[in-house]
């Protein structure tokens, strides 16, 4: 059975048992509702409480089961909205015990019950938004008639998930316990029995409307627009709601399913369920030479170090803070490290304020504590350092040889370098093994996305201890093999060369970045670029010896080693123009710092004038083929990636974009999108592309690409066969 009763006294205990997380599958469906039933017709039987195996209440619903379910038949057979029906409509008070998750289905069928107690370190949410869907049993009706529709608004269409403490002063739970959440809903079921249970029914309850909520939940939908550009679970969600609010609570569910069902077998609820598990699987990480993640045992780190308190140090260091690590942070002067610590500190201050707010001080965990010094020999008990300093090898190989002689022989170092090589740095110290890239993302504080650099040295060890320390950090860490530029920025050159060359061919930086934020982008390559710092990749540029020769006026052709290289946006550097920090770049800014990018005369007349002085034919270019030149090139170069064994297959490379570089959630991931569209049309306009411009090499289509292809486009699971792995992790 997938639910278990024991009896209290005169207390029926329902435990949901599917572990690991007792997620609510057909067959836990079906065990309930017979339990359910069997206890509710029990004379002894004088209350229900409903409990989870293991510490978790539940999970929600059972995701791998979706593939296999027909919309039009299975799913209107006997759902989790019957079974919440059952206890709701029950006469016998049914009180949930919330310990550990209350997620998806889980909330909702906790929703369905008269009361809820839930352990202080609980956490509920409606995360279907998540998964390209909408709540299908029942919350998009139940949860603002409980809490109100502004909130249950915010909860259910951003996916956001909540402590417990939060969810008592929301409403949600009626209280929290530091003790068993079980033992005070048995206590709770046996106080209540015999009192009325209508005004605890929430499917009897009124719905509270703010005066204003038609204008609300219209807003609602501009602002959830702009924020997931092309996604639609997020918009049902709204419509959902505006059930709750004008029809009847039957109604109103009718009308939740027939939205459900609407998104159910969608193109995006498939991409945004692909990268649900896409995130699971690379913890399962493989190396060619078959060491994987069972191979070690990861090491707990208990104090760090971060050498550089620049922007990427002062987010590593909160992070790292964050996660109750005892941390030192390291700069080379004074005036840097007084800057540095100030940054920090107030960083840590706005996160303790928050954590007060949300999870009630008195109970919080406190963070780790950040010492700040100019002495190297702080680290010599150091478990981990991490080098944060600015991208120059000269300087990255003088401080790794420093740490040899400094740091205990245990000590792992890491460098967070965004594309040099980690074996030329490992190889100047004591313990190659013990070397590894953990390239953060800015800002590091923030930012999910760990790219875990393997060097040739690199052990098992030191790979699991990264990748268990990500998790600790509340990042997503992906392991990839060194390689220049790595996986992310590898993908992202021909993207952004791909961006600027349609400039060059007549194109403005508002129509590219137009495009690319329809097509879901929260930013184009442009308004990104301006957001960055121009200077940083100029500099990048220059160390990667990738930069070209000034062009003398009326070349007709724009070529360094026989490449096509543009140079607008080394000129623009040159002029200055670095983007919002200086208060120009590509577009103008209202002040030094501003974020409100304007179109700038100054650059439409430069591109013009640099058009005539090269003898530059302007090319009609549609919106389909701007969207074609910029993403076709980063798929080809991804099917590269994955011929050189850099990443293990193709769900390492879609997490890095959907978690570092802005790729839009319900597409999937940039090889996903490329298996949803079809692998031939990709390789069609690829060939097309490279035959009128042989000059640009990131258009030569993928022998990856062209054989998968020629085996009929197997589907994105089969891919990794192709490159020696076994069959796909998801």
């Amino acid at each position: 059975m997938a639910a278990l009763k024991h009896i209290v006294g005169s207390v029926a205990v329902i435990t949901i048992r599917n572990p690991p997380v007792n997620a609510l599958s057909p067959q836990v469906q079906v065990s309930l509702m017979e339990v359910l039933k069997d206890v509710t017709l029990d004379p002894s039987v004088k209350a229900i409480v409903l409990c989870g195996e293991n510490g978790k209440f539940s999970g929600g619903a059972d995701i791998r089961t979706f593939s296999k379910t027909d919309p039009k038949t299975d799913i209107k057979r006997m759902s989790l909205d019957d079974v919440n029906s059952v206890a709701e409509r029950s006469r016998k008070p049914v009180v949930a015990a919330v310990e550990g998750v209350a997620l998806g289905g889980g909330l909702e069928l906790a929703l369905a019950c008269h009361y809820r107690i839930a352990h202080v370190k609980a956490r509920v949410g409606l995360t279907e938004v998540l998964l390209g869907l909408l709540p299908g049993a029942g919350g998009t009706q139940r949860l603002p008639r409980l809490i109100g529709v502004p909130a249950a608004l915010d909860m259910i269409t951003t996916g956001k998930i909540v402590p417990a403490p939060v969810a008592v002063k929301l409403g949600i739970v009626d209280s929290v316990t530091e003790g068993s959440a079980v033992e005070e809903a048995i206590h709770l079921a046996q106080k209540v029995v015999g009192q009325p249970l209508e005004s605890r029914r929430i499917c009897s309850k009124p719905i509270q409307c703010p005066p204003n909520v038609d204008s609300l939940l219209n807003d609602a939908k501009v602002k959830l627009k702009k924020q997931f550009r092309g996604a639609e679970s997020h918009q049902v969600c709204v419509e959902a709601i505006r059930a709750a609010v004008q029809l009847p609570f039957a109604e109103g569910i009718v009308k939740e399913r027939e939205l459900f069902l609407s998104l159910f077998n969608s193109d995006q609820a498939k991409a945004c369920q692909y990268a649900f598990f896409a995130e699971r699987s690379v913890a399962k990480w493989t190396t060619p030479s078959g060491a994987n993640w069972k191979s070690a045992s990861p090491q707990t780190i208990r104090t760090a170090a971060v050498i550089g308190l620049g922007t990427m140090g002062q987010g590593i260091a909160v992070s790292l803070a964050k996660a109750q690590i005892q941390v030192i942070a390291v700069e080379q002067d004074e005036q840097q490290l007084e800057k540095g610590s100030k940054a920090v500190t107030a960083i840590l201050e706005r996160e303790t304020l928050k954590k007060q707010q949300f999870e009630l001080a008195h109970k919080s965990d406190s963070f780790g504590s950040v010492t700040f010094t100019l002495d190297f020999n702080a680290l010599k008990n150091a478990d981990l350092v991490i080098e944060a300093v600015y991208e120059n090898m000269a300087l990255k190989k003088e401080i790794f040889q420093r740490l040899s002689s400094i740091c205990k022989p245990g000590a792992f170092l890491c460098t967070n370098t965004s594309g040099l090589d980690i074996d030329e740095i490992a190889s100047v110290t004591d313990r190659p093994h013990l070397v590894i890239g953990t390239h953060f993302f800015s800002p590091a504080h923030l930012m999910k996305l760990l790219e875990v650099v393997r060097g040739y040295h690199s052990s098992s060890t030191i790979i699991s201890t990264v990748m268990n320390l990500s998790k600790v950090l509340n990042k997503v860490g992906v392991v990839v093999d060194n390689c220049p530029l790595f996986v992310g920025n590898r993908l992202l050159l021909p993207y952004i060369n791909q961006a600027v060359f349609l400039l060059e061919d007549g194109r403005t930086p508002e129509e590219v970045d137009q495009v690319l934020e329809e097509f879901g982008y929260a930013m184009g390559p442009f308004r990104m670029s301006d957001l960055a710092g121009l200077d940083i990749g100029w500099r990048s540029r220059m160390e990667f010896g990738l930069t070209g020769p000034k062009l003398l006026p009326g070349a007709p052709v724009r070529q360094r080693e026989g490449k096509r290289y543009s140079p607008l946006p080394d000129i623009l550097c040159e002029e200055g123009r670095f983007g919002q920090k200086s208060g120009k770049g590509w577009y103008q800014y209202e002040t030094v710092g501003g974020r409100n990018a304007a179109r700038d005369p100054w650059v439409h007349n430069f591109l013009h004038e640099y058009r005539r002085a090269h003898a530059i034919k302007q090319k009609n270019v549609s919106q389909g083929e701007i969207l074609e030149w910029c993403l076709y090139p980063l798929i080809n170069e991804g099917f590269k990636v994955l011929e050189d064994g850099i990443a293990s297959g193709p769900e390492d490379i879609d997490v890095i974009y959907n978690n570092g570089y802005g790729w839009p959630r319900h597409k999937g991931g940039p090889m996903f999108y490329a298996s949803m569209i079809g692998l031939p049309r990709v390789l069609v306009k690829l060939e097309e592309f490279y035959k009128n411009n042989p000059d640009i090499p990131s258009l030569k289509p993928s022998n990856l690409l062209k054989a998968l292809v020629k085996q009929g486009s197997p589907p994105l699971k089969e891919w990794r066969s192709q490159l020696g792995y076994p069959n796909s992790r998801l």
